[in-house]
């Protein structure tokens, strides 16, 4: 059975950073694209960020270049979300979810970092403070 599972999230004060991870398992993760995607409560999901299965690619969504990083680390079936210098307005649910080889980050439709991913799983609540 496919299935990943996020953790990592927490309540935290402006300028703070979280560390998200996300575990799979069931499938062979390098051959999976990974990615972040978020919901806040009324809002439309977003695409946070996105890497490649091969791990040559990685792309943010421009409300969080510059301050969140993603990585894999393929030995432990793990995706990482560094996120630093947070902001009220970064707080959501925030999913990691999976596509086997997935060749694009990019959603075709608009440019935006893809999130429509078909593998996701139970969120990590994130909440930044002003």
């Amino acid at each position: 059975q496919v299935q990943v599972v996020a953790s990592g999230g927490g309540l935290v004060q402006a300028g703070g950073s979280l560390r998200l991870s996300c575990t799979a398992s069931g499938l062979r993760f390098d051959e999976y694209t990974m990615g972040w995607f978020r919901q806040a409560p009324g809002k439309e999901r977003e695409g946070v960020s996105c890497i490649l299965w091969s791990g040559r690619t990685k792309s943010y969504a421009d409300s969080v270049k510059d301050r969140f990083t993603i990585s894999r680390d393929n030995a432990k079936n793990t995706l990482y979300l560094q996120m630093d210098s947070l902001k009220p307005e970064d707080t959501a649910m925030y999913y990691c979810a999976a596509e086997r080889y997935r060749s694009e980050c990019t959603d075709e439709r608009d440019g935006s970092v893809y999130s429509k991913f078909p593998i996701w799983g139970q969120g990590t609540q994130v909440t930044v403070s002003s």
